[in-house]
């Protein structure tokens, strides 16, 4: 029998929520503890796991029985939880993004390395199946090589809750911190390739919800292949019928018309998505029978030879007018993948994928996605790695 991870999670919110179905399922994993400020969260979360909970994220780090520690909370706290639970020896699982700033994402690798401990940053959706598919696909050489990469995606990501943080760029809120992180990664893992330029425009379309609401970018890479990545939160199409209607989690979609909800001000907004998350009154377990693997929308990898395209069932194909699929076997545990990194990382050594370079580069190029937009012009990146 597999050694178990034992991971204490830091922040029960909705990071949490949607991770939850995959830590019950997975035998290699025990949830040990857990810290949040609302004792409703800690209170389920003892009777459902039987495990410790802790109101500080610095008093479950201490904790010796806890071996990783798992960031979900808000963006702006990355860096320091991240950094409290490495100088106590703990392995790290952080949620996407790593941080909201370079420099903070150097002062969490730095003490990964001087901890010796792993790091992996995820989930994003380029851990998803049918990507890694596309990519095996693809080195195998008989596409030619990537020369452009399409990525769209149209959801209702600016009329869902949110905390006022999450609707502020400077404290990581907005679609560029929260959604292009899951496109950067998608097309950085497709193309395997170092992002060389960006230029992109952000939108902010409704002044009643103020925020980086959309987006399109242009990047190039290091073997002059491009991606362009389109975002669009606003609600109206959504790109879940290109996908055959199943969810970017692989649940099944009904189409439908839904109104948006209305909120006398941000604070009861506020109140209102704390409810939705883990301990709080509207709380629902998230679905863990998926209809498909995880996706982010549509996403076309166009290579010397072949279209390849990613779908939530597997992998299609086209070449001379004619379309072949490459099926995935059904999903039996949602993020599987994240599990698998963390997994063979802290068990047996193995450098992840999605370690702390890989995240600061993603971050690199979301910055340079809002750098771009407020000034104008193309950035020329030089640091990536």
């Amino acid at each position: 029998m597999k050694r178990k991870l034992r991971i204490g999670v830091a922040g029960l919110g909705r990071g949490f929520t949607f991770m939850l179905p995959t830590f019950a399922r997975d035998a290699r994993v025990a949830l040990v503890g857990a810290a949040d400020t609302r004792a409703t969260a800690r209170q389920l979360f003892a009777r459902e796991f039987q495990a410790k909970t802790f109101d500080t994220v610095e008093a479950l780090c201490a904790d010796p029985e806890v071996e990783v520690v798992y960031v979900a909370t808000p963006h702006q706290f990355h860096a320091q939880h991240a950094s409290a639970a490495a100088r106590a020896g703990k392995h790290l699982l952080i949620e996407k993004p790593m941080a909201i700033a370079l420099s903070e994402c150097d002062t969490i690798m730095e003490a990964v390395r001087k901890a010796n401990i792993q790091l992996v940053v995820g989930h994003s959706h380029s851990f998803d199946a049918p990507y890694a598919r596309a990519r095996a696909m693809i080195d195998s050489g008989e596409f030619g090589s990537v020369r452009m990469i399409t990525a769209l995606n149209f959801t209702d990501f600016v009329y869902r809750p949110r905390r006022p943080e999450e609707m502020d760029t400077a404290k990581g809120g907005g679609a560029i911190f929260s959604q292009a992180a899951h496109q950067v990664d998608i097309v950085r893992l497709l193309a395997a390739a170092r992002v060389t330029s960006v230029r992109a425009v952000a939108g902010d379309w409704d002044r009643a919800r103020s925020m980086d609401g959309a987006y399109a970018a242009f990047l190039t890479f290091e073997h002059g292949a491009t991606a362009t990545l389109t975002y669009s939160g606003y609600g109206n199409f959504a790109s879940d019928e290109w996908q055959g209607w199943i969810g970017e989690m692989g649940q099944k979609i009904i189409p439908r018309s839904k109104e948006r909800l209305k909120f006398s001000d941000a604070a009861d907004e506020a109140t209102f998505k704390q409810s939705l998350n883990y301990g709080g009154e509207n709380y629902r377990p998230a679905k863990t029978d998926p209809a498909g693997h995880h996706t982010f929308g549509t996403v076309i990898v166009s290579c010397e030879r072949a279209d390849v395209r990613p779908l939530p069932s597997g992998v299609m194909v086209y070449r001379q007018g004619a379309s072949a699929f490459t099926p995935l076997p059904a999903p039996t545990i949602p993020r599987i993948e994240v599990i698998d990194e963390l997994y063979d990382a802290v068990v047996n050594g193995v450098t992840p994928k999605h370690d702390g370079q890989w995240a600061k580069d993603t971050l690199d190029v979301c910055l340079a996605m809002s750098r771009s937009s407020q000034e104008g012009r193309e950035i020329n990146l030089k640091d990536q790695n």
